[in-house]
């Protein structure tokens, strides 16, 4: 064997070998390519995945804040039309005159009476205006006068220094209790509840 064969040998060798290794080389640069895109595909819809849970979850959000605030507004506005209720009923109440207005604090008078049986002297308040009417109703009971105005709607606080009592009945407090009496009722004949 010569040299020169021994030297053709070696560099067969070495090309098999080389091909051998590109080849092996190609095959795990396949093999990395296609991991790299699959790897790549998961990730993205890994990432499409986020941005869907993502954007549900916002909009979950802003549809809840914009539930949220147009239950606040309407009740809201409920609250609005409850109070222009309640001033119109005030304003009437306020406008209540002549026998109709003296029939209502006649009563109102005959009714705190019953809490000062044993009382010598009772002061009756009652708004500026229903002075003169306090004036005639209190000459019907013995030991009576009217005192200070009070701020109020009409009707009637009496008050004694012995008993320490002191009546408040007022169309004030009259139209409180109805109105937190039937404030349900009233909310669902306006809203039709």
């Amino acid at each position: 064997m010569s040299l020169d064969t021994v030297v053709e040998d070696i560099r067969e060798e070495a090309r098999a070998r080389a091909e051998e290794i590109r080849s092996e080389g190609e095959e795990r640069y396949e093999e990395i390519v296609s991991e790299a895109e699959r790897d790549a595909e998961d990730i993205r819809s890994e990432a499409e995945r986020e941005v869907q849970r993502t954007i549900e979850q916002e909009r979950e959000q802003k549809l809840s804040s914009a539930k949220l605030e147009a239950k606040q507004q309407r009740l809201e506005a409920r609250r609005e039309v409850l109070e222009d209720v309640r001033d119109d009923v005030e304003a009437q109440i306020a406008g209540l005159s002549g026998d109709e207005r003296e029939e209502l604090t006649r009563s109102l008078l005959d009714a705190a009476v019953e809490e000062f049986e044993d009382a010598e002297s009772v002061r009756v308040h009652g708004a500026a205006d229903d002075q003169e009417l306090l004036e005639s109703l209190v000459d019907e009971y013995d030991g009576y006068e009217v005192g200070e105005p009070v701020d109020c709607l009409g009707g009637v606080v009496v008050e004694s220094d012995e008993s320490r009592v002191r009546v408040n009945n007022t169309f004030d407090s009259v139209l409180e209790d109805v109105w937190e009496d039937n404030l349900r009722e009233i909310s669902a004949r306006l809203f039709e509840e």
